[in-house]
């Protein structure tokens, strides 16, 4: 500005001085005029040319996902946290963690932050000590609510729904999944994956050329059951060892039971000790699967063989040929006991377990992760909108081993065929419950309820006194 206020001070001054050199003339001459424009023309010009530039607003990249209106994700995409780092820990090491990265790529790439997992498997402890120190993690993967219930409760997670949209979350999840995420008061995190087990898986190929079709009521699983009976086969295929941790399949199906034969209110108040496990509404449960676990007809090796049969081990002879069992329940981990080249889709695949009762609708049984905060900066939030989509799971989806818990998650997302096959699956189920015995306190859940079913299966007591020995571990 100096430059050109001197540049036209000179076109004054020239001015001035051929003004006086025409002796005070009234008319000044043409062309004293025009030169004087010329440079009175130049001066403007250079003005303009010299004008500082109007401030443009940086536009948001296009991005594959859909963003929070107004939110730190939208400030992160358009660069206001670029250069900043979130650190997550969590208890998943090899392959979860290179599937974890891959899954990060996409908010990395696109906002300019860095995420630092540094998880492994003794997350638990080293969590609670770094917590106690004042320095926990920006954000933690959760695959045990009780734990992360804990933290709620001691005043350590910050609650996403102070900065995510009530709207925005029941768009992306179904509301199973919001109230699972209610803990201590308050909405303790955001889900991320899950695995799916409400799942019969069955030896596809020689199941149609048996002619056997898939129920689709307890009554057809009951009636298929009796079909191979009479066939002179056993139809299921059921295994309950597991070292120290024997008993937990027998869980598993007290629970798929107790959501198919009565409300998700009482199967809340079961997991918190409001619901006795002596009450007719458990007993209920435990009762409709021994119907089928303690008729030697319908069980491959009969039952004394359930509680020496390692759960892993079980579904083999499903693969036999002709196959010595039908039908095996379990979560869709369990292909990775299958037996080595068997293939989804030819040589197995599954259905859903079942609805015993439709006033219950079609409920899934689902373990899982939830991501929870610890500290509350921008670019953390950014990460924790991140994790509301389906696309912060991309890992997973594409390899396979776990299922997105959004809702907005589409089949064509899934890379594998057989997550595919399970998260239509899942988009058909009207409820979500995380397994029971996970939510209960250890004492029990990893406790009395193992041993209970096992000494339950395996004669050593009944049912009304394991239900009051497992009642009475509850700690007061």
């Amino acid at each position: 500005m100096k430059r050109q206020l001197f540049v036209l001070l000179t076109a004054l001054l020239i001015l001035g001085l051929i003004l006086s050199a025409c002796g005070g003339a009234e008319e000044v001459p043409p062309a004293v005029e025009e030169a004087v424009e010329q440079v009175v023309e130049k001066v403007e010009e250079k003005v303009a040319e010299e004008k500082p530039a109007e401030p443009v607003e940086e536009a948001m990249p296009e991005v594959s996902f859909d963003v929070p209106p107004g939110g730190a994700l939208e400030k992160a995409l358009a660069g206001e946290f670029a250069g900043m780092s979130v650190s997550v820990d969590g208890p998943f090491t090899n392959p979860d963690d290179i599937l974890f990265a891959e899954s990060m790529k996409a908010f990395e790439d696109a906002t300019g932050i860095t995420v630092n997992y540094i998880g492994d498997k003794e997350f638990e402890g080293r969590l609670s000590i770094a917590v106690d120190a004042g320095n926990p993690p920006d954000i933690a993967d959760f695959p045990q609510p009780g734990l992360l219930a804990n933290f709620a409760r001691q005043g350590h997670i910050v609650d996403p729904t102070t900065f995510i949209s009530e709207d925005w979350l029941k768009q992306q999840y179904n509301q199973s999944w919001l109230d699972m995420g209610n803990m201590a008061g308050q909405t303790a995190g955001v889900w991320h994956r899950f695995n799916g087990k409400s799942l019969v898986w069955y030896p596809k190929a020689q199941f149609e050329a048996a002619g056997y079709q898939i129920p689709e009521t307890w009554d057809d699983l009951l009636a298929l059951t009796q079909t191979i009976a009479d066939d002179g086969d056993t139809a299921w295929c059921i295994g309950i060892e597991s070292g120290a941790a024997t008993g937990w399949a027998a869980t598993d199906w007290t629970e798929e039971l107790m959501l198919r034969t009565t409300s998700l209110e009482n199967y809340d108040k079961w997991t918190t000790g409001e619901l006795a496990f002596s009450s007719p509404e458990v007993k209920n449960a435990i009762e409709t699967w021994s119907n089928i676990w303690f008729n030697p007809d319908y069980v491959f090796g009969g039952t004394d063989s359930i509680v020496s049969t390692f759960f892993g081990d079980s579904p083999t002879s499903m693969f036999e040929d002709p196959p010595k069992c039908w039908l095996h329940k379990q979560g869709n981990f369990i292909t990775g006991f299958f037996p080595e080249g068997a293939e989804a889709d030819v040589d197995y695949s599954f259905f859903y377990l079942p609805a015993v009762d439709d006033a219950y609708g079609k409920p899934f049984l689902v373990a899982g992760d939830i991501m929870a905060m610890f500290n509350d900066r921008p670019e953390v939030r950014a990460l924790m909108e991140y994790f509301t989509l389906p696309e912060s799971a991309s890992g997973w989806l594409n390899n396979g081993g776990a299922l997105a818990a959004h809702q907005t998650a589409t089949p064509d997302m899934y890379g594998v065929d057989l997550e595919r096959g399970i998260a239509t699956l899942v988009n058909q189920a009207t409820s979500f419950r995380f397994d029971g015995s996970d939510l209960m306190p250890g004492e029990v859940g990893a406790g009395s309820f193992w041993t209970g079913m096992t000494d339950y299966v395996s004669g050593v007591a009944d049912l009304d006194t394991v239900t009051k020995q497992i009642d009475d571990s509850w700690p007061q």
